[in-house]
């Protein structure tokens, strides 16, 4: 997810129809456990129903994609990917993140359903920390915004064809 510009608040109005998977990757779970409780938090602040919000857990960030296919095969009306993948020694880091955003967008074009990624791509932990509440603010709020404005965005489409 890149850089997310302020999101009116006409945008942020909530169906409270709407279903929103959260799939959380479970390694670096010191981290993915701040993105995911952010999120969901932000989404019932928004106005979703608790119950319209159902975290699913997968081992890597690698496993993802599938796991947001299988909550959108089982009626979910969007996902927020919550996953930590930090540099290491290896060429791997490159795979996990190349795997996660190619897999994500090919879903989103396919279902035409929204995913928000905060999944961090650092370079170390600290960096990590810093963009799930830290220094750099916290994508997984960020990442529940960006999905409400997206569904909003679609009904609006939709109404107007």
């Amino acid at each position: 997810m890149g850089v997310v510009g302020k999101i009116s608040e006409e945008n942020l109005n909530v169906d409270k129809s709407w279903k929103v998977a959260i799939i959380q990757a479970l390694f670096n779970q010191n981290i993915t456990q701040k993105l995911t409780d952010s999120a969901q938090s932000k989404l019932v602040e928004l106005g979703l129903p608790s119950n319209n919000v159902k975290v699913f857990q997968v081992p890597g960030a690698l496993e993802i994609p599938l796991a947001v296919q299988l909550a959108f095969d089982g009626g979910y009306d969007a996902a927020i990917a919550t996953g930590a993948v930090i540099r290491g020694e290896t060429t791997h880091y490159e795979y996990v993140c190349n795997g996660i955003e190619r897999g994500c967008t090919h879903i989103q074009l396919e279902t035409k359903k929204p995913i928000a990624q905060a999944v961090l791509t650092t370079e170390n932990l600290e960096q990590a920390l810093d963009r799930c509440g830290g220094n750099h603010g916290d994508k997984g709020q960020e990442a529940a915004e960006v999905i409400v404005s997206m569904l909003n965005l679609k009904k609006s489409i939709k109404s107007n064809l």
